[in-house]
């Protein structure tokens, strides 16, 4: 397994990081984990070098955290890192950090974190997180060694994660970031503000929420032309891991057969080569040329009040924009509660505000409706 040296950490992490917000589970609608499963994938993972596991308060309904605790008890403490997030939405007042922080220790089974950050910072959850002295709180908690090392997740503009790395100090820094996302959400400003302010980068949604591994049919083309026997998943891995200052990049596995592949990818790793990013560059080109929905599947939108189950509404549509079946996209669109469908949307705006793509979800709600309502 490939690993990143980071001085300030004293011990090299794995460049694959084990996602624990797509974990396979039992149930979608309640995120019950299967335990057995996702076990045998921990298990795998740890034997073939992954060492750094990334979960958060609200990953499968707080299940993820329980999960991790139970599943890495079993192995040594000192041969992972656990990186979890404080939920900043759920902070209310100063005293909410400790009652938070207590229970995801609880829940993780351990006495301290490897890797601790303020979740998904933006900027009106940065006014939640100054506005209670957040930083303040974390920092004590870092300094009684219950933290080892601070840093936040982050979606908003390069203006504003600037701010934030003014404001406060911080070890490292989780932005996402991908072959989409580089230019069109501007991801290589966020990675450049980091590389200037020597701070150790992990990537998060390297696959899009695993629409970079089945891309269109045009996209594919391009890919499979180029190689073959390489995954569509490891073009988009290997992108985010060539970039020098990644310290590791987060897959959210959910299959033995994804956590295969990407360990395949990182044994040994070998950067993209001119050609190669010019490949990509094209299948980048052709895929956005199908106008799909830049959803990545976080369920940070959800619960919706009236019922839609946005994720998987924007999944089947995307497969659909793809693809072009009409008749597949009907079949899988009507296994859904009608609850759950796009035409149930009330414009209400309420997952707009907790979006991290900031998606207009209520107008391609409209849009899927009217595909639909085309039979």
């Amino acid at each position: 397994m490939e690993t990143r040296s980071m001085a300030q950490f004293g011990k090299d992490v794995s460049l694959l990081g084990f996602g624990c917000m797509r974990l396979p589970f039992v149930d979608e609608e309640t995120q019950e984990i299967d335990f057995a499963a996702a076990q045998a994938m921990v298990d795998h993972a740890l034997a073939n070098g992954v060492n750094y596991f990334d979960t958060a308060f609200m990953y499968h309904r707080g299940n993820s955290e329980k999960f991790l605790g139970k599943a890495l008890a079993k192995h040594s403490r000192d041969s992972f890192f656990l990186a979890d997030k404080l939920p900043i939405w759920n902070v209310k007042t100063p005293e909410d950090v400790d009652s938070l922080f207590a229970k995801q220790l609880d829940r993780c089974n351990v006495s301290f974190f490897d890797f601790y950050l303020a979740h998904s910072l933006n900027k009106k959850y940065y006014k939640i997180f100054q506005q209670h002295g957040v930083y303040e709180k974390l920092r004590k908690m870092k300094e009684d060694g219950k933290i080892t090392h601070l840093g936040f997740s982050f979606h908003d503009n390069a203006e504003m994660l600037e701010r934030i790395l003014i404001d406060y100090s911080w070890d490292f820094v989780q932005i996402q970031l991908n072959y989409i996302d580089w230019e069109t959400c501007d991801a290589k400003s966020l990675y450049a503000l980091l590389e200037k302010y020597k701070l150790p980068v992990v990537i998060m949604e390297p696959v899009r929420g695993g629409a970079l591994a089945t891309l269109t049919d045009n996209a594919l083309g391009i890919l499979k032309k180029a190689n073959s026997e390489a995954s569509v998943a490891s073009w988009a891995i290997r992108y985010a891991a060539s970039l020098p200052n990644v310290m590791t990049v987060l897959s959210g596995m959910s299959s033995m057969a994804q956590l295969e592949d990407n360990i395949k990818t990182m044994t040994p790793f070998r950067p993209l080569s001119e050609e190669e990013y010019a490949v990509i560059g094209q299948a980048a080109m052709a895929y956005m040329g199908a106008g799909s929905i830049p959803c990545t599947g976080c369920r940070y939108c959800l619960p919706c009040p009236s019922g839609v189950d946005i994720p998987r509404v924007f999944a089947m549509y995307n497969h659909y924009k793809a693809n072009n079946n009409k008749i597949y996209f009907m079949n899988n669109y009507q296994s859904l509660r009608e609850s759950e469908q796009a035409g149930n949307c009330t414009s209400c705006s309420a997952c707009v505000e907790r979006c991290p793509q900031a998606i207009a979800i209520p107008e391609f709600m409209a849009e899927v409706a009217e595909v639909v309502a085309q039979k």
